[in-house]
């Protein structure tokens, strides 16, 4: 318990920590930001403690099926650190951070073609932003690197590192406590039904999201990032909210095909035993 308690709290730090990076790294943070970031960090905190420190959870998925989380966790972990870095680079020209924000231009450049993501995700800056086009261009490639390798990383642990470890036994209601397998249905049809969904959404949410954002500020309030701050949480939701789904998509088609392959095994094996008590009789 006290070890749980230890994990709890050590990740609860390093979370409220990468929340507050951005404001501590950028100029001109006011002081009704900062106290927005410590108000979002020490909830975040708080429920990062309660949830790993209790035997049962109540809404973070795969808890006991590392590296799902830590992987994920490590991609909202580069992308604020990456990106505030990048977005200092003018005021403090470092070499590293320098380097990232021409590896940010490079790669932004690749998928600045008409209606792509970045595209959609560059006219959302109002008129009085538009002179940070490329920086917003930049730190958009960055977090497309980010989340990808992030992707690819867990597709490794997949396929090639066989997650989840087969060695120990997978308990659903614990590693998916919002999913009930007792809810009508096949548990594998719905686990890829599941999975089919939120990859799908996935996909599609960098270009939903920023036809959202123009719709919101034309018909209600504007919500356009107007400081450096606002701009770095921007596409760290607009990068990091595809790639959670994704990947979400990913581990629950996973838990699907490897409920179906233990299906298929005990089936293998009832028939095998019924052979034998057949040809015993």
């Amino acid at each position: 318990m006290v070890l749980r308690i230890f994990g709890a709290s050590l990740r609860a730090l390093l979370l409220a920590f990468v929340i507050c990076v951005p404001a501590l790294l950028l100029p001109g943070a006011g002081a009704d930001t900062m106290q927005v970031v410590a108000f979002v960090a020490l909830f975040l905190a708080g429920l990062t403690v309660f949830e790993y420190s209790s035997v049962y959870p109540c809404l973070v998925e795969f808890r006991d099926a590392a590296p799902y989380n830590r992987i994920r966790f490590l991609v909202f972990f580069g992308l604020v650190i990456l990106l505030s870095l990048a977005s200092i680079a003018p005021a403090v020209p470092s070499t590293f951070n320098r380097l990232l924000l021409a590896l940010g231009h490079a790669f932004g450049g690749l998928l600045d073609f008409p209606y792509s993501p970045l595209r959609l995700l560059m006219q959302v800056l109002p008129a009085a932003a538009q002179s940070r086009l490329g920086v917003l261009q930049s730190l958009a490639g960055l977090a497309s690197m980010v989340c990808l390798t992030g992707i690819g990383a867990f597709l490794v642990a997949i396929h090639a590192l066989g997650w989840p470890n087969r060695q120990e036994r997978f308990n659903v209601w614990v590693n998916l406590p919002t999913f009930d397998p007792t809810m009508g249905g096949d548990v594998v049809d719905r686990l890829r039904r599941d999975s089919w969904v939120n990859a799908s959404v996935g996909v599609v949410l960098p270009f939903l999201l920023p036809v959202l954002l123009k719709l919101v500020s034309i018909a209600f309030v504007s919500v356009m990032p107007r400081s450096p701050h606002a701009l770095i949480w921007l596409v760290i939701l607009w990068a990091f909210l595809p790639t959670a789904l994704v990947m979400r998509g990913m581990a629950m088609g996973r838990i699907a095909a490897m409920i179906a392959q233990r299906r298929r095994h005990a089936r293998a094996e009832a028939e095998a035993g019924d052979d034998g008590t057949y040809q015993a009789a």
